[in-house]
C-alpha cells in the first residue's frame, strides 16, 4: 500500500510539472482577474496545502487560518520560488510515507478533525487538490496565450 501511495505523489507532482512547464519566470504574476491567484500564488497555494496536509494528518494539526494562508500563497511573487517549494512540499510528504507504518496510514483521525477516515485519506486530499490547481493552470496558460502541455506524456 505505501509504494502504491508514493508512486501516487511522484506521478501527481510529475503530472502538475509537466503541465505548467509554459510558463515562464516571466508569467509569474499573470492573473486573469483582479482578486485572483497570480501563477505564482497558484503555485505557491498548492505547495502550501501539501504541507497543510502533512502537518494536519502527522504533525500539530490542520491550522484552519485560511485567511492567512490565502495570504501568504497571494505573497509569493516568483513561480521559480513557488515550484521549489512545491517540490520541497512532495518530497516532504513522500518521505513521510516511508517513515510511517501501514497501521499508522490506517490510524483514524481524531473526533472533530476537517479530515475523518483514515489517515491515509491527506495523500488522496494532496492527489485531488493538485490536480485541481493543476486545471485552474492550464487556463492561465491559454489565457497568456500559449499551448498547455499533455501532463501525461514527457
Amino acid at each position: 500500500m505505501k509504494d502504491a501511495l508514493i508512486h501516487e505523489l511522484e506521478a501527481i507532482r510529475d503530472f502538475y510539472l509537466r503541465a505548467i512547464r509554459p510558463l515562464t519566470e516571466e508569467d509569474s504574476g499573470f492573473k486573469p482577474s483582479e482578486g485572483s491567484y497570480s501563477v505564482a500564488a497558484q503555485v505557491m497555494h498548492t505547495a502550501l496545502t501539501v504541507e497543510w496536509f502533512q502537518e494536519g494528518t502527522f504533525g500539530a494539526g490542520f491550522d484552519m487560518d485560511f485567511e492567512g494562508h490565502d495570504r501568504a500563497a497571494k505573497a509569493c511573487q516568483s513561480l521559480e520560488e513557488a515550484k521549489a517549494r512545491f517540490n520541497a512540499a512532495m518530497d516532504g510528504a513522500v518521505a513521510i510515507l516511508r517513515d510511517k507504518s501501514e497501521s499508522d496510514l490506517m490510524e483514524p483521525y481524531p473526533e472533530g478533525a476537517i479530515m475523518q477516515g483514515p489517515k491515509l485519506g491527506a495523500i488522496y486530499g494532496i492527489v485531488d487538490h493538485t490536480a485541481h490547481h493543476r486545471g485552474a493552470l492550464s487556463v492561465y496558460i491559454r489565457l497568456l496565450g500559449k499551448e498547455p502541455q499533455m501532463p501525461y506524456m514527457n
